[in-house]
């Protein structure tokens, strides 16, 4: 939730902003893209090209193609665990146009499932705003994990086990996605909602096989803000009638941020609870949270110049922890960050730079980019709005929500994101507040506590960061099939496997 939120998320992510070098006044155009470059450098991501706007589009023509998609296999991945091919798994990868754009073309992995091409399909996308899901995909639950020399193994716990898996470079702009018409970059999350609505109704057209198949949208970090606006958007579309019907039956945050308002508030009492902070320094840092709270509020009333005031002023809570921090991961405040680097993504920047791995996703000459400071500074003006006004209407329709958060993460943090969840105001807030927490059980062994009422769940995860999956892959993909079958609980999950296997 600060200024560099990746997104990581996946990416997710916040960097920290510099009070002694930066000047914290709107007359100053350069701040957001500084902090996007920090929150880069971060991650170890040195792209060459800010942000995927080619003239001309792609050297390779496709045409009056709506589709570029093909069958893909990554150079040099060896299988060495007995399990089907990359080819007999239906991987996939291409490019869709997006109908409602100037000239976007949306790039995306497509993942058939390991089980059954009847389980559900689920979208992930990664925060930033700005980076590149491809930042999950080889880092998190994706069916590869990445190795230091830039090779690939099966991931075991990649979350195509249980579910038809795409991943989508958004907005445009970011990872492999592009233009030729800068009016693409998207400023707001009706024009990102927007693409993304047309880019599942040019897969549900080319893959009419899926579109009965459950939906569930999923993601992290920056997420928090596309998520509740994407599910919006789809439940508006099949009301409406619109096009092809998405059977949207549920959505999740990962360490996501959604209500600032709420959210920002919670930052002392967080670092204090674990020790980061001292009293003296929560009570000091505190003062700044008024200014806050206004600036946000004449941001979702006012927009424009009052949400560029409040991103600067809401910011300077975190930066003012950091301070007090040092070299803390404030993705993981178990860990000291490496150097000037809290994690060290340049792998797959690496692989996806390969002249073979372009030509194997039929790329062409479109470049790579990690993580885009200039998609990143085009919304700027929507980080501090609050996307969880639009969630009450989803859960009234019966329609899942699940906010999952690691418990040592800082910047995202999981006291944050339960405060807003326990705000929000739906039919079902008393009785999810008076909820109680129950654990999380894998394999018989806590992983976390969650409640749910009704629709709605919220789960706490042991042991793990920003980047759940990452941290806990196996409690991750567990967590993702009870919630998909109705139920986090351990015992509810036997219960649905004895029965399938009868």
């Amino acid at each position: 939730m600060t200024n560099s939120i990746l997104i990581f998320p996946l990416l997710f992510l916040f960097a920290p902003i510099a009070l002694t070098t930066c000047s914290l006044t709107l007359d100053n155009p350069s701040f957001p893209l500084t902090q996007a470059k920090d929150m880069i450098r971060d991650f170890n991501l040195f792209p060459e090209r800010t942000v995927n706007v080619v003239e001309g589009g792609l050297r390779e023509s496709f045409g009056d193609k709506k589709l570029v998609e093909k069958k893909f296999m990554f150079p040099g991945f060896v299988d060495t665990s007995g399990a089907a091919s990359v080819d007999e798994l239906g991987h996939h990868a291409g490019y869709y146009q997006i109908e409602h754009s100037h000239d976007a073309k949306m790039f995306y992995f497509f993942f058939e499932s390991r089980g059954r091409k009847t389980d559900p399909v689920v979208i992930w996308l990664t925060g930033g705003p700005g980076c590149s899901s491809e930042l999950a995909l080889f880092y998190e639950n994706g069916p590869f994990k990445i190795e230091k020399n830039s090779s690939l193994s099966w991931n075991e716990y990649g979350w195509d086990q249980a579910s038809n898996l795409l991943f989508v470079d958004q907005p445009t702009g970011t990872g492999f996605s592009y233009t030729s018409d800068k009016r693409d970059i998207r400023h707001d999350e009706q024009g990102i909602s927007d693409d993304l609505y047309d880019f599942l109704q040019a897969f549900f057209k080319e893959h009419p096989e899926y579109a009965k198949n459950d939906f569930f949208i999923t993601g992290e970090s920056y997420a928090g803000h596309y998520i509740p606006a994407f599910a919006a958007r789809v439940n508006q579309g099949n009301k409406a009638k619109e096009g092809i019907h998405i059977n949207l039956k549920g959505f999740a945050i990962g360490n996501g941020l959604t209500d600032p308002l709420v959210q920002y508030k919670a930052y002392t009492d967080y670092a204090l609870d674990m020790g980061i902070i001292t009293e003296s320094d929560h009570k000091n840092i505190n003062k700044r949270v008024p200014v806050c709270e206004t600036a946000i509020k004449l941001c979702g009333t006012d927009g424009t110049t009052a949400c560029m005031a409040a991103y600067l002023a809401c910011n300077t809570i975190f930066s003012s922890i950091k301070s007090i921090a040092g070299n803390i991961n404030h993705y993981d405040i178990r860990k000291q960050c490496e150097g000037s680097l809290c994690y060290d993504f340049s792998n797959m920047e690496d692989l996806l730079s390969k002249q073979s791995v372009k030509e194997a996703l039929g790329v062409g000459d479109i470049d790579f980019v990690s993580c885009s400071p200039v998609v990143y500074q085009a919304m700027i003006m929507d980080w501090m709005r609050n996307l969880e006004a639009g969630i009450p209407h989803l859960l009234e329709d019966g329609i899942k929500l699940l906010v999952y958060a690691g418990e040592y993460d800082l910047i995202c943090n999981w006291l944050g994101n339960s405060r807003w969840v326990h705000a929000m105001e739906w039919s079902g807030q008393k009785a999810f507040g008076a909820t109680a927490d129950v654990p999380f059980k894998v394999d018989g062994s806590e992983a976390g506590l969650f409640k749910t009422h009704g629709p709605l769940s919220f789960l706490k995860v042991h042991d793990a960061g920003h980047m759940v999956p990452m941290d806990q892959p196996k409690a991750a993909l567990s967590m993702l099939k009870r919630w998909m079958k109705g139920s986090l609980s351990e015992n509810a999950a036997e219960l649905e496997s004895i029965a399938t296997s009868m």
